[in-house]
C-alpha cells in the first residue's frame, strides 16, 4: 500500500515561515509515480473541519488556494524527486492545524477520503 508523507512541520512564531513536503512512500513506490496526479495540502483544526489549503496540478502549472491562505502560501513540486511542497509565509495563528497531502481535485477537493498521519503545524507566540 502507498502513502503520502508529509513532513517539515513544527512550532513558528506569528509572521514566520515553514516548508512542508510530502512524498510517496511505501510498497511498489516505483510504480506509484505522483507525476501523474494533482496533489492537494488539506489543514483541520482543532473542532473545525478539514479544509483545502492548495490543489497544485500534475504539471505544476496550475495551482488553487484557499481564500485564506492566497498570497501567504506557494504550492510547488519537483516531479524529479516526487515531490510537492508547500511554502507557508507570514504565518498566522489561525494557521495552527494538522496539515495533510493528498490527492487533489480542482479547486480544493479531496480526491479520496484517506488520509495520512499528517504533519503538525502550530504558529504562536
Amino acid at each position: 500500500q502507498v502513502h503520502l508523507v508529509e513532513s517539515g512541520g513544527g512550532l513558528v512564531q506569528p509572521g514566520g515561515s515553514l516548508r512542508l513536503s510530502c512524498a510517496a512512500s511505501g510498497e511498489s513506490l516505483d510504480h506509484y509515480d505522483m507525476t501523474h496526479y494533482a496533489i492537494g495540502w488539506f489543514r483541520q483544526a482543532p473542532g473545525k473541519e478539514r479544509e483545502g489549503v492548495s490543489c497544485i496540478s500534475s504539471a505544476g502549472d496550475l495551482v488553487n488556494y484557499g481564500n485564506s491562505v492566497k498570497g501567504r502560501f506557494i504550492a510547488s513540486r519537483d516531479n524529479a524527486k516526487n515531490t510537492v511542497y508547500l511554502q507557508m509565509n507570514r504565518l498566522k495563528p489561525e494557521d495552527t492545524g494538522v496539515y495533510y497531502c493528498a490527492l487533489c481535485l480542482p479547486p480544493l477537493l479531496p480526491r479520496y477520503d484517506s488520509w495520512g498521519q499528517g504533519t503538525q503545524v502550530t504558529v504562536s507566540s
